[in-house]
């Protein structure tokens, strides 16, 4: 296990310089709201790495990785968690080009796909514990 999860992880560094740009999430029923920026550096105020900042932080409303909150529980469906949603929150870069649904339910159309997202998806669960060990693995 330990050996796929750093092939993956590898193939995300070379793979990760191809965002020269930073995505951002937004969700709620009109996607108006900011949920943060998903490959900005953790000490970025609005990344979703920054354990310290609003869409880092476990505790915020604003976080994904908030399990009681609108947009990090499992059971919202306005949560990229939540297995069955039809309104997640969407990625975009800043001049709004669509990057896809940041969502688990596989059946959406035009699921983000690409292999951050996909490490994401697959290890969320571990991520809300520690997202700046996380940061670490994925972006150093």
């Amino acid at each position: 296990m330990k050996k796929y999860v750093l092939v993956i992880l590898w193939g995300l560094l070379v793979t990760q310089t191809n965002f020269s740009q930073e995505l951002h999430i937004y969700g709620g029923s009109d996607h108006d709201v900011y949920l943060g920026c998903l490959n900005c550096n953790k000490f970025n105020s609005n990344s979703i790495w920054n354990a310290y900042g609003t869409y880092g932080s476990k505790y915020n409303l604003k976080s994904i990785w908030n399990a009681y909150g609108t947009y990090g529980s499992e059971y919202n469906t306005m949560s990229p968690w939540n297995k069955y949603s039809n309104d997640p929150p969407v990625i975009v870069d800043k001049a709004g080009d669509f990057y896809g649904y940041f969502t688990l339910n596989e059946n959406k159309s035009k699921r983000a796909e690409f292999d951050l997202v996909k490490i994401i998806y697959e290890y969320h669960e571990f991520i809300m514990e520690d997202v700046t060990k996380w940061y670490d693995k994925i972006f150093q």
